[in-house]
């Protein structure tokens, strides 16, 4: 059973590794407000 436990213990590791920097990058990092600008090409619409 030591094979389980460690595999357990890896993959719990990677997890908490995950969350966090998903958790740090939502609390840390601003995004930056910008104008977008998409231009529509007409032949779709004249169907």
């Amino acid at each position: 059973m030591p094979t389980l436990t460690r595999l357990l213990f890896v993959l719990l590791l990677l997890g908490a590794l995950g969350y966090g920097a998903v958790y740090s990058l939502a609390t840390f990092v601003d995004p930056r407000e910008r104008e977008i600008e998409v231009r529509v090409k007409k032949d779709g619409f004249g169907r």
